[in-house]
């Protein structure tokens, strides 16, 4: 199989780095974190300039039509920089729900706004209880005169207090954790009824609670597949598993390489205790921990797409689990190496590490995708294995 980048994809991932080279130092990161929304509206406007902001979507609806490779290499590139702006609940959360369930007239709607970065989307799929299982929905929605009434609270939004409109989930029918009854519903985010709590999150993103009070929602607002939404909600959630595949990896990577810098430059005893041999076996594992990781994020992002719906979960839950194991080893080794200055908020391996391990918890963390594998018989199916494939 060719792993080669055509010439397209190749200039994409040198504007990208390109552009985070110039305009995403970690002193510049700190300094975009201290904005009223944290993040900063210039590279924003900057992203939709290059066309990142409507990559996945069709041409038909406005976008350049890309496919997950070009997701997966703007997505590492924003690992490696510790990018904060809303990418990931914009275009991958909001756009793919979009893109799935979203009718004609929301599309044209809003798939425009989004490609010229004047509207922002998040998307409240998890609640209190819910945990990782994405169809534990309490929040509930009652059919009016004039379309539906919304009662519920969802929370870790990611942006949700800077989003212009919210895609959320809510129960239109059956108990609170039955896959059906689910519908997901577009909100204007400054809608009545709609409070947002925002806050910074450890890894110096934001996210908020969003209480949904006899919000009303007419019946442009119900996303397609009401009452079945939980086939889409899945389908995204894996979409954004290898989305979130790639940006470990950059995080990783930029976590090895400032390693690597510092064990040569830092002395001990009157040399670097890169000379150590101790430290260069530390430093080879987490070598081998970062290209196992590139590996599984290869694999995801050619399964993103998959029609098939077992063989989609199997993917993802598998790059969940060698991810989430890799980075955890790869950044305790980083941490480790560094000492105590890699414990400090001033150095930027701490927050590669912090971003590496929310990374892990998002739509489930490495020991959940572990049992959700092992309950569909592992990675591949036995009829493949018998048929040799």
């Amino acid at each position: 199989m060719d792993f080669d980048l055509n010439d397209e994809q190749r200039l994409l991932k040198e504007s990208v780095d390109r552009l985070l080279a110039d305009r995403y130092s970690f002193e510049q990161r700190k300094a975009y974190a201290r904005d009223s929304h944290g993040y900063s509206a210039a590279l924003w406007s900057q992203y939709a300039e290059l066309g990142l902001l409507a990559l996945p979507f069709a041409p038909d609806d406005g976008g350049l039509g890309a496919g997950p490779v070009e997701l997966m290499l703007t997505m590492e590139a924003f690992g490696h920089a510790l990018v904060l702006e809303p990418y990931f609940a914009t275009v991958v959360l909001g756009g793919g729900m979009l893109r799935h369930a979203g009718t004609a007239e929301q599309r044209a709607s809003l798939i425009p706004s989004i490609a010229e970065g004047t509207c922002k989307l998040a998307v409240g799929l998890t609640e209190r209880a819910s945990r990782y299982t994405l169809h534990d929905v309490s929040t509930r929605a009652e059919r009016g005169p004039d379309g539906w009434v919304l009662e519920g609270e969802k929370g870790v939004v990611l942006h949700g207090d800077s989003a212009d409109h919210l895609i959320v989930s809510a129960r239109v029918a059956g108990a609170q954790r039955d896959r059906d009854g689910i519908a997901l519903f577009l909100i204007d985010a400054t809608a009545p009824g709609v409070a947002r709590t925002g806050y910074d999150t450890q890894d110096g993103l934001r996210a908020a609670q969003v209480t949904l009070a006899g919000v009303k929602v007419g019946p442009e607002g119900a996303l397609e597949h009401a009452g079945a939404a939980i086939d889409v909600i899945e389908r995204v959630a894996q979409e954004a598993i290898a989305a979130l595949s790639a940006e470990a990896v950059g995080t990783m990577a930029a976590m090895h390489a400032l390693t690597l810098d510092y064990i040569k430059t830092r002395e001990q005893f009157g040399k670097p205790i890169g000379a150590n041999q101790v430290v260069q076996h530390a430093a080879a594992d987490m070598f081998v921990a970062l290209e196992q990781a590139r590996s599984m994020m290869l694999y995801a992002t050619m399964m993103a797409h998959d029609d098939d719906a077992d063989e989609r979960a199997r993917a993802m839950a598998a790059a969940k689990v060698q991810i989430g194991r890799s980075g955890k080893a790869l950044g305790e080794t980083a941490i480790q190496l560094h000492g105590g200055i890699g414990m400090t908020m001033e150095y930027a391996v701490g927050h590669h590490f912090k971003r590496m391990t929310m990374i892990d918890k998002q739509f489930g963390d490495s020991d959940h995708h572990l049992t959700a594998l092992a309950a569909r018989g592992g990675l591949f199916r036995t009829d493949d294995l018998e048929a040799g494939r």
